[in-house]
């Protein structure tokens, strides 16, 4: 795709700043001077192919995001946000997995996402709950069943989730949508439970159809009103009322109530208590008896636990791995593009043998 030397470097100098660098830094790194990197920024001076190639390894793009488009909800948040501020990580690797879905999307993998289901958005909690039972019902989850394998069931709907390591000061996760299905990008640095919660908060997002959105704290009881009914709809997906209010009419201590319940449902003991609040099962003062409540590895034993997995980093959609092994194997891409499309999450003696050619092939590579 040909762009005007202005329309590059402006281009250019929005990925720096959504990097998060000054021109000084971002012309350091690259072995540029600032008044070089200034003057390509402004199209006064047209970039070198080398210099290009410098600058996207600087700044962790591609070349050739640089000459097309990102998808339009990110150039929407984008324009949303405030004049120079930072893209945090989680933008940025959203970006990067939104433009690989949709570059897989484009040569024929035959990797098609069903279209966003976009429920009503909720006005109220009993909106919330019922739409968190339609979003049960999408996903396959029957009555009071806990929903396990919730990644792959977010992909059967056209949610592709990805688990990525983005430190404990990152966001919780980010989700945008395609032209067709979405992705959702949960931070990994956080413990399984609260991976859980982000992950179907994220669903959400998605099944309401949301542009783009990221949260920054998912736990955080205080969000606004929208945020907050979304909060509920994740807390009646994970933990359906009447499977809840069965759990907890158990003659049992509330601790060990609380611990086999956060266990069935994998949910963390903060998600467990604010749902026993919403439900009106417990005061907000007895939930912090279940707030408090730590699973000992002792507990694991008495009642033979089962230590869950999910959401681990790196995890990469399992819909969204194969269709890179059939880009690759059909050979539309090389070894080196899938193991970028792969986030560096597997080694070339990962990938499967290519077939070979028989000999009477080579005569089509002869002029």
């Amino acid at each position: 795709m040909t762009v005007s030397a202005r329309k590059l470097g402006n281009r250019i100098a929005s990925a720096r700043r959504d990097a998060g660098l000054t021109q000084q830094e971002c012309a350091a790194r690259s072995g540029l001077h600032r008044s070089a990197l200034a003057k390509i920024e402004t199209g006064a001076r047209r970039v070198e192919a080398m210099e290009l190639a410098r600058l996207a390894d600087v700044l962790e793009m591609r070349i050739e995001w640089l000459f097309d488009d990102a998808p339009h909800a990110v150039v929407s948040r984008r324009s949303a946000a405030a004049p120079g501020e930072p893209s945090p990580q989680i933008d940025r690797m959203t970006e990067r997995v939104a433009r690989e879905t949709m570059f897989l999307q484009s040569i024929d993998t035959g990797f098609d996402l069903p279209a966003t289901p976009e429920l009503h958005v909720p006005d109220t909690s009993e909106e919330a709950e019922e739409a968190a039972k339609q979003a049960r019902t999408l996903l396959g989850y029957e009555g009071s069943e806990p929903a396990l394998r919730l990644t792959e069931r977010a992909a059967d709907i056209g949610l592709l989730v990805f688990s990525l390591e983005l430190g404990e000061h990152g966001a919780d996760g980010a989700t945008v949508l395609l032209d067709s299905g979405g992705v959702a990008v949960v931070n990994g640095s956080r413990a399984l439970g609260r991976r859980r919660l982000t992950l179907a908060h994220e669903l959400g997002h998605y099944v309401f159809a949301d542009e783009y959105a990221t949260d920054w704290n998912v736990a955080d009881f205080d969000a606004t009103r929208n945020e907050s009914l979304i909060d509920r709809f994740a807390r009646a997906l994970l933990l359906p009322a009447a499977a809840l209010q069965s759990c907890w009419r158990r003659d049992e201590p509330v601790r060990t109530k609380a611990v086999l319940t956060a266990s069935h449902f994998r949910v963390d003991m903060s998600t467990l208590a604010q749902r026993l609040t919403d439900l009106g099962l417990m005061s907000s003062a007895e939930a912090n008896e279940v707030r408090v409540t730590r699973t000992r590895r002792a507990d694991i034993v008495e009642h033979a636990l089962v230590v869950p997995t999910d959401l681990v980093p790196p995890e990469l959609p399992n819909r969204y791995i194969k269709a890179v092994l059939a880009a690759y194997t059909g050979e539309e891409i090389t070894a080196a593009r899938a193991l970028d499309l792969l986030l560096g999450t597997w080694s070339e003696d990962d990938l499967p043998e290519l077939p070979t050619l028989p000999i009477e092939a080579a005569w089509s590579f002869v002029l």
